[in-house]
């Protein structure tokens, strides 16, 4: 859907009162004028509406040399982390209505993509750990040619020797991920034990994903059958469905945008969102989906291993700084040390913010994996509690 057919539904944005849950409310009291109003569970549902939206909205309004740096994912991951704790809010004050079909389904199936999801925050985790590698690759070139007081040919043999292998690694990013899984733990203890039925159904806990994992099938796995709630089933659940619904979208296209960023195994972008325009989260999603999808066209960004512009810093950097040391002579001339010093310079700027980002980004993502963990964990206990009482 392009960009300028969004437009005509911002104005929904503000005028709340048509959206699905209103729509509802309107069909049950229009034989009654002088009805007192929406109940405090609508108020709740529509205020989640309402909040996703406006964090989205928020989210896409960056410009596009901000979209997809290490700043905006984790803006990204602040809005998820949001809107699953007022989800959770959601769950625990209904509890007893998540027992009952059609409800029970809908949460059941965002609990299963929600565990697929771990698999994915898992990848998440080695990617990261990826661009660490070619970090340390960018902070020996900085070591051979930073802050020198005479260059030689020493110092620019260890400087192309790094910028050789950090090629070489962004080339091969799909081994060394695989590689990297292998050993790797992930967001559980470092020296939990290896009995799996300690871990139960939970595997992805303490361990990376396995070598024939593909981040596009897992993608895949997490989108299937997510289609908007029925009339009929928003009036038998009180809007509850629409609540579950919105949520399972919010993980699945956060999913989406940490896997086009990060290197991660068998990257796949093909995903197809469908939303009806009726929610009014819509809007800004789709046009961020579009936007990085525009993004992952560009003759530039076709075979990145990553969108992360942090990662296309580390390319253009070290492909520049990859020509300079090929076309140095000895002894360099003063035009020459100036052009270096400026290429070392702005390299040490990709370096820092990739040196910079890189932690907190890795701890968001393990506070997802963890929410996410405790979320369904707790909503499943609630409801069997819910269960006994009946």
């Amino acid at each position: 859907m392009p960009a300028t057919d969004y437009q005509g539904v911002s104005a929904s944005f503000t005028n709340f009162g048509r959206s699905i849950l209103s729509i509802r409310r309107d069909q049950v009291h229009s034989m009654d004028s002088s009805n007192h109003g929406a109940t405090s569970q609508e108020l709740e549902l529509e205020a989640f509406q309402r909040q996703v939206a406006e964090r989205f909205r928020d989210l896409s309004s960056v410009d596009s040399n901000e979209l997809l740096s290490v700043s905006w994912i984790r803006k990204l991951l602040d809005v998820y982390l949001c809107c699953q704790e007022e989800f959770r809010v959601i769950m625990f004050n209904n509890r007893g209505n998540f027992n009952r079909a059609p409800s029970d389904r809908y949460i059941l199936e965002f609990f299963e993509r929600s565990v697929k999801a771990l698999d994915v925050c898992n990848a998440i985790r080695d990617g990261i750990e990826q661009i660490r590698q070619w970090q340390k690759q960018l902070e020996i070139v900085l070591c051979a040619l930073d802050n020198q007081r005479s260059l030689g040919e020493g110092q620019f043999r260890r400087a192309k020797k790094a910028l050789i292998d950090l090629a070489i690694g962004m080339l091969d990013e799909k081994d060394s991920n695989t590689t990297l899984a292998q050993r790797n733990r992930s967001f559980g203890r470092s020296n939990v034990n290896k009995d799996h039925k300690s871990l139960g159904h939970f595997r992805s806990l303490s361990w990376s994903v396995s070598r024939s994992w593909s981040a596009a099938k897992q993608l895949q796995a997490i989108g299937i059958n997510l289609v908007a709630p029925k009339a009929n089933e928003i009036m038998a659940t009180n809007g509850l469905v629409v609540a579950v619904f919105t949520m399972s979208y919010v993980l699945f296209f956060v999913m989406w945008a940490l896997v086009a960023a990060i290197p991660c195994q068998d990257r796949g972008l093909q995903t197809h969102f469908y939303v009806t325009r009726q929610f009014i989260w819509a809007v800004p999603i789709l046009s961020l989906h579009e936007r990085i999808l525009e993004e992952s066209k560009k003759r530039d960004r076709r075979n990145a291993c990553g969108l992360l512009k942090e990662i296309r810093e580390i390319e253009k950097c070290a492909c520049q700084m990859n020509e300079l040391t090929d076309s140095v002579q000895f002894p360099l001339t003063e035009d020459k040390e100036v052009e270096v010093k400026q290429r070392v310079k702005e390299l040490g700027l990709v370096y820092e913010a990739v040196k910079d980002g890189l932690d907190p980004l890795e701890c968001q993502v393990r506070e997802v994996f963890h929410r996410i963990v405790r979320s369904r964990t707790e909503g499943l206990d609630s409801m069997g509690r819910a269960n006994t009482h009946q």
